[in-house]
Parts: structure tokens; C-alpha cells; sequence
């Protein structure tokens, strides 16, 4: 049975999936420019990307101590993993009717963007987003984990149904996956602009406890069950 999609208020945190009609991200760059589209997005004012571009390499020469984001934000991004065909995040809502707003530019920006790279014509995603809201730390701690762990479909394809097999593997190939924020959970420096990490940090108890909790799960052989009301598939 379908979820249904709660009300989305201010001051909510939600777990989303946007899934493509089809591949979404083919190549590296489609990676980095969906990357880039959902920090340039989250912003209530007017977004021109091939301007933004210009400003940020400006920003670069800029050293990041003195570096001042002036987004009006509409939401917060807590973690985030993008796979091929489709894209996970925690968001906190910080706007009336932001988490909608951000996806609306989202979906329509990037699809602007793939449909002309690829010459093609029509819609991108499977219609609205998909959310569950996120209230306890059980639930918290859950969808750190599987959002984060979503990219082992690509090394061990049908774990779901038959369990992890290399264990240590996956451990080191979900730290390096470039495509999420699980490296930056772990104190390394992969898209740190992205998301604030701070209290999803705090929630669960700093870096150390952040590792604990996905590799443990991993260890146990990552049974999808246990993570409970978080999963959207």
C-alpha cells in the first residue's frame, strides 16, 4: 500500500525520494551538477545556474573563513545520497511550504538541465516526491543508516533479498562512495557546504557513534526490517 505523504510544516524533519522515469545521473558530472543543484536550489530567491557557476568559481578565491552563504534558504539538508536512478535526503523545513518549494526548483532545474544534455524531451521523475516524517531517535538513527546505505545496491546487487556478503568491502566502499554525505559524517571533506551536520551530529551522539551505527548494522548482515517506518523504496 502506497505511503501517504504527511503535511510538510514548518519546523519538520522529513526523509524524501525523488525517483527517475529512467536513469538520472548517467555520468560524473550529471553527479557533481545534481550536487550542485541541490545547494543552489535551496534558495526562495531566482536561481541562474550558469551565473551561479561564475560566482562560486569567484567564491573559491574567497578563503572560507570569510566566506558568508546568503541563501534564504527553504530548508535545511541533513544527509543525502544520490543513486543512478534516484535521490535520498533528510531535510529539516525552515519555510512555510519549503520542502515542495526546494523540490519544485529542484526537479524542474535539473530535468532542464538532463533533457537538453540528452535531447530529449518530457518528464524526468515519477511524479511528486515521496516523505515520511522523522519525530523520534530510534527514527533518526534509522534513516541515517539507510540513506546512507542505499549505494550497496551497486556492489552487491539483491543484498536485500539474500543478505551482505563482504562485509569489510562494503564498509570501505560506502565510506568512499563519493555520491552521498556519509563521508562528511565521518570528519572528511567531501561536499561540507551541502548540509549542516551539526544536529543530526548531536542527535546521534558525534562522528564515532555516526560510523557505529552504519557499520554495525552492515555487520549484522543490514536486515531492512529492523530500520522500520523510515524505509522508502
Amino acid at each position: 500500500m502506497p505511503i501517504k505523504r504527511p503535511e510538510l510544516v514548518k519546523g519538520g524533519i522529513y526523509h524524501i525520494v525523488l525517483r527517475g522515469l529512467e536513469e538520472i545521473f548517467k555520468d560524473e558530472s550529471d553527479f557533481y551538477r545534481g550536487i550542485f543543484s541541490i545547494y543552489e536550489f535551496n534558495n526562495m530567491s531566482s536561481v541562474i545556474i550558469r551565473e551561479r557557476r561564475k560566482a562560486r568559481q569567484k567564491e573559491k578565491l574567497i578563503k572560507e573563513q570569510f566566506f558568508v552563504d546568503k541563501r534564504d534558504k527553504f530548508i535545511e539538508i541533513l544527509a543525502f545520497c544520490f543513486m543512478p536512478n534516484h535521490i535520498h535526503l533528510l531535510l529539516r523545513q525552515i519555510k512555510d511550504n519549503g520542502t515542495s518549494e526546494f523540490m519544485r526548483k529542484f526537479g524542474a532545474g535539473y530535468a532542464s538541465y538532463f533533457n537538453k544534455k540528452y535531447s530529449r524531451t518530457g518528464h524526468l521523475f515519477q511524479g511528486r516526491f515521496r516523505a515520511v516524517t522523522i519525530q523520534t531517535l530510534e527514527q533518526f538513527k534509522n534513516v541515517f543508516v539507510y540513506i546512507h546505505t542505499n549505494p550497496i545496491s551497486l556492489k552487491e546487487p539483491g543484498w536485500k533479498e539474500r543478505g551482505i556478503k563482504e562485509v569489510e568491502e562494503i564498509i570501505k566502499f560506502l565510506e568512499k562512495y563519493k555520491w552521498s554525505s556519509y563521508a562528511d559524517y565521518l570528519g572528511k571533506r567531501n561536499f561540507p557546504s551541502v548540509t549542516r551536520r551539526e544536529f543530526l551530529t548531536q542527535m546521534l551522539g558525534g562522528e564515532i557513534n555516526c560510523r557505529e551505527f552504519v557499520e554495525s548494522w552492515v555487520k549484522h548482515k543490514g536486515d531492512i526490517k529492523t530500520l522500520g517506518e523510515v524505509v522508502l523504496e
